[in-house]
């Protein structure tokens, strides 16, 4: 029987790419896991793709704390206690910081930063005893790389968030961990608003700056993501690169 049967799980940002692919190993695996998203399209196809009576699509911005207090009284009445939860939604909106608006900014950090903060603070109560808390942050959460100033800024927040709440938990024996993917195959490659004409390039970039030369999959953020919220139980405060090498200065042998 998988160590995941029975146990429930809340992803949010778990309507479509990376936070998808977590919601169905989980349900692979024979966990009940309840995800959230904002957009009504994502929500529509998410509820469809899923398909299973196991899983729970629910809306919920994750910049508002209303709506984060909304939910956790749903995780409360669906699910009663949370095993596990991932804090994957998140949102990157790039360009030179001479053009960085106070909208953009605002944004950002309402949706990456205060968004993650506040939902740990609101279902870690739900959370059991021996439970796992995991951020999704990005390789851009360290180093200095043009244009991401301000979404380097957010999710390097995620870290530190990490490593504190790591210490405040540990005497209920929860775990709090970080992964840092690098650039991963996903339908949007993680920033809003390009054509695809703009994606590809951004893909190809991608391929040329990244050791291995190569995308990483959903599947394999899902993968390391799993190791995190139960294989690796001798691990808490760590930030886990998925990135094929790119922020580790493995240089490809050519």
């Amino acid at each position: 029987m998988s160590e995941y049967a029975g146990k429930k799980a809340v992803i949010t940002g778990g309507t479509h790419g990376m936070g998808m692919a977590i919601a169905q190993a989980l349900l692979k695996e024979g966990a009940e896991v309840l995800v959230t998203g904002r957009s009504e399209r994502n929500i529509d196809a998410a509820r469809a793709e899923l398909g299973d009576e196991r899983a729970h699509v629910v809306r919920a911005d994750a910049a508002s704390v209303a709506d984060i207090d909304a939910l956790a009284t749903e995780v409360r009445e669906r699910l009663g206690s949370v095993d596990h939860l991932f804090v994957n939604a998140g949102v990157a909106v790039l360009g030179p910081f001479d053009v960085v608006t106070e909208e953009v900014y605002d944004q950002q950090f309402a949706v990456n930063t205060k968004g993650a903060f506040f939902t740990v603070q609101r279902l870690a109560p739900l959370l059991n005893e021996g439970g796992s808390i995991l951020f999704t942050s990005s390789v851009a959460d360290a180093g200095g790389t043009p244009n991401m100033s301000v979404y380097s800024a957010t999710k390097a927040a995620l870290v530190a968030f990490s490593q504190c709440l790591a210490s405040e938990l540990l005497p209920r024996g929860i775990r709090v961990n970080t992964i840092s993917p690098g650039f991963i195959d996903t339908p949007s490659m993680g920033v809003a608003g390009m054509s695809e004409a703009e994606r590809e390039g951004f893909r190809q970039l991608g391929d040329t700056l990244t050791p291995m030369r190569r995308h990483g999959s959903m599947e394999e953020v899902a993968r390391a993501a799993l190791f995190l919220s139960t294989g690796a139980s001798f691990t808490t405060g760590a930030r886990f690169p998925i990135d094929g090498g790119l922020a580790q200065g493995i240089q490809r042998a050519e």
